[in-house]
């Protein structure tokens, strides 16, 4: 099981509050932080990204604003996670100076995985961030987030972020070293479950609420956030991360690991094939065509017309000349501009186009061979998807 650690490509971290944060003195735990960086530095030594989602703000904001014991009101917690924000960044970037590795901080609500402009946009700086080296470190927008938009607690968002980033691996370091047939503090029985291949209703009724006193998420949260994360591709591991150096200690120690039906990109492929709606049709001559089935993206100059309304993002239907759908893809641009670089060379798009876009209309990773009259759905490289 420690495979998956040691052969995933992208990696998201989730870090709770209760191990980044000192609960009694409501300050980071610096070496703790400091033997993380180092666990990741060493991921980022062997060519891995990463990406960490944390929580902490508001346990670290609510002491410097003086704020009373117990449950905060909403405003309150926005107030606690403005103070707390600054103070969390900055231990990250103290933590990971010493490995000359850039930090950068991006803060998310529930909308901007939602609404898909916001979600293109953040998954393209993530990207960015990553292919420059940084590690982005992701928070939930607890200062303007309100009660019927917020995830509600990390594990989830951490989910949501590594299905944006097709990541291979989602890593909820916890207060447990797993998922047990009961919680172990109160039944002695209890036993660990070392993989998980399916999330049923049996596996559901053995999860309970958090265990620390100022994390929000509880193993019910986690397999929420495993259901999430394994349906878009990435395997998914729990493990104590309490003791130093925690995601080392995951490699060989004891955890829960909930495997995935397919990979990323065979996921991706799928919902791009069968789980959108097309909003606009895009056909291609016959040298364009040949392209996509050899597994290259599809560029203007093999666009022959365009029609319907959609936006950057949007599923649009590739066809032929002849009317057969060939595939289905995300478009790089929206109907106005595509319909502009129609035909066009990709050395034109700046002067057509008044700025520097893709070059090209739809990415080979963002679109599926459909093939529908003639048999199963592939992807653009030619693999049949499950």
């Amino acid at each position: 099981m420690s495979d998956f650690l040691a052969s995933a490509r992208r990696i998201v971290v989730k870090v709770g509050s209760s191990l980044i944060v000192d609960s009694a003195a409501a300050q980071i735990k610096r070496e703790w932080l400091a033997s993380l960086a180092a666990d990741i530095a060493e991921f980022k030594h062997a060519k891995k990204d990463v990406v960490i989602v944390s929580s902490g703000a508001i346990a670290l904001g609510r002491r410097a604003l003086g704020l009373r014991k117990g449950p905060l009101r909403l405003e309150e917690s926005q107030a606690a996670a403005a103070a707390g924000q600054v103070r969390l960044a900055q231990s990250y970037v103290d933590a990971f100076q010493a490995h000359n590795i850039a930090v950068a901080q991006i803060l998310l609500t529930l909308e901007d995985t939602e609404a898909r402009r916001r979600y293109l946009n953040a998954r393209d700086t993530i990207s960015r961030l990553l292919s420059l080296g940084a590690v982005p470190v992701i928070n939930e927008n607890d200062t303007i987030a309100t009660a019927e938009i917020r995830y509600g607690d990390n594990d989830r968002l951490g989910a949501r972020v590594a299905s944006m980033l097709q990541a291979d691996l989602l890593v909820l370091l916890s207060d447990i070293d797993g998922l047990y047939t009961a919680n172990p503090q109160r039944d002695p029985a209890a036993r660990h479950i070392p993989e998980v291949r399916a999330i049923t209703a049996e596996i559901e009724r053995m999860a309970e609420g958090p265990v620390s006193g100022i994390s929000k998420g509880g193993m019910e949260s986690k397999l929420v956030a495993a259901k999430i994360a394994t349906a878009s591709g990435a395997a998914v591991i729990i493990a104590n991360g309490h003791m130093l150096h925690p995601l080392a200690s995951a490699v060989a120690g004891k955890k829960t690991v909930f495997l995935p039906h397919m990979s990323p990109a065979q996921a991706k492929k799928r919902w791009i094939a069968g789980g959108l709606s097309a909003l606009g049709t895009v056909v291609i001559d016959a040298g364009a065509e040949h392209a996509l089935r050899a597994g290259k993206s599809l560029l203007p100059a093999g666009v022959i017309s365009v029609s319907g309304r959609f936006e950057r993002g949007d599923a649009v239907v590739v066809k032929s000349e002849d009317g057969r759908e060939i595939a289905r893809g995300l478009a790089a641009y929206g109907d106005e501009d595509a319909k502009r670089l129609a035909g066009r060379r990709t050395a034109e798009i700046e002067s057509l186009l008044g700025y520097r876009g893709r070059d090209e209309l739809i990415h080979r990773d963002e679109l599926a061979l459909t093939a529908r009259e003639t048999g199963p759905v592939k992807t653009a490289a030619g693999e049949q998807v499950p």
